[in-house]
């Protein structure tokens, strides 16, 4: 098969690069490097077509009647355009500090103009955050820069603003790269913030590892069986293989807090 990789965009502007490029009708945001920000099927704009963004959309196995997403960070804007597409009952606020990254999220990765219930703010995300309590059922956070996760976007600080972001019982949910040597010590800094609720999924390879802290006052009990049935329904209505996902919470998350009713499933392995 022919393959190529041609660049079709690249904007210069106060130091920032944003570059998009298209390999066998795939298109793919880069941010001054050769790493992928974010990608998307030409043909199937709307469609999630990597596995981490997949793995993000998770948390619909936990939110039933999520009304209000926040997301911090907009790439090619994949998620948040998916759920204005195919959510249309939850509202979202996307606060994407490049004003670079905002324009071409909609002049090449189809992102749409705001309406009722969609919204993207050129701002500083952590301010944003510290200025908004408790105002979102879930609260995405996808901010990577050139090199990797911001160091602002990774302290004690952040997660805890994070959680006073979240409604009593919402979900943040949060990209991170795996091989990154101070995954474990952000891991335990999310635990700190969210008294030790949260599950790990990783997506598969190259290492991206999505995220989950719940904001509850009591230790959620989340009922295997619960999770199947709700992972059989929600692949009736999106084109995401949710009963993958709840098999890889269960072979990654052995020791939680969260008191998974799924002892007999425990031991398995996912790739």
């Amino acid at each position: 098969m022919f393959r190529f990789n041609r660049k079709i965009h690249k904007s210069v502007a106060d130091a920032s690069v944003v570059e998009v490029t298209e390999m066998d009708g795939v298109r793919s945001l880069h941010l001054g490097s050769v790493t992928v920000q974010s990608s998307m099927r030409v043909k199937e704009p709307y469609a999630l077509e990597l596995p981490y963004s997949r793995g993000m959309m998770g948390f619909l196995l936990f939110k039933h009647k999520t009304q209000q997403v926040l997301t911090i960070g907009l790439g090619g804007g994949s998620v948040p355009k998916y759920i204005w597409q195919y959510c249309p009952e939850i509202s979202q606020t996307i606060v994407e500090l490049n004003p670079q990254v905002i324009q071409i999220a909609r002049s090449h990765f189809y992102v749409p103009e705001d309406d009722a219930r969609f919204k993207v703010l050129q701002d500083d995300g952590l301010v944003y955050l510290q200025a908004h309590l408790n105002m979102c059922d879930v609260l995405m956070i996808d901010a990577f820069d050139s090199v990797g996760i911001p160091p602002d976007f990774c302290t004690q600080a952040f997660f805890d603003d994070c959680a006073e972001a979240l409604r009593y019982d919402g979900v943040l949910v949060i990209n991170l790269w795996g091989s990154d040597k101070n995954f474990d010590i952000y891991l335990q800094r999310i635990e700190q913030s969210f008294q030790g609720h949260v599950l790990m999924l990783p997506t598969g390879k190259p290492g991206n590892i999505v995220v989950f802290g719940f904001k509850e006052a009591d230790t959620p009990v989340i009922k295997l069986t619960q999770l199947q049935a709700r992972a059989k329904q929600l692949a009736l209505e999106h084109r995401i293989d949710f009963a993958d996902l709840v098999e890889r919470l269960i072979a990654h998350n052995p020791h939680n807090k969260l008191q998974f009713s799924f002892d007999h499933m425990r031991g398995q392995t996912a790739d």
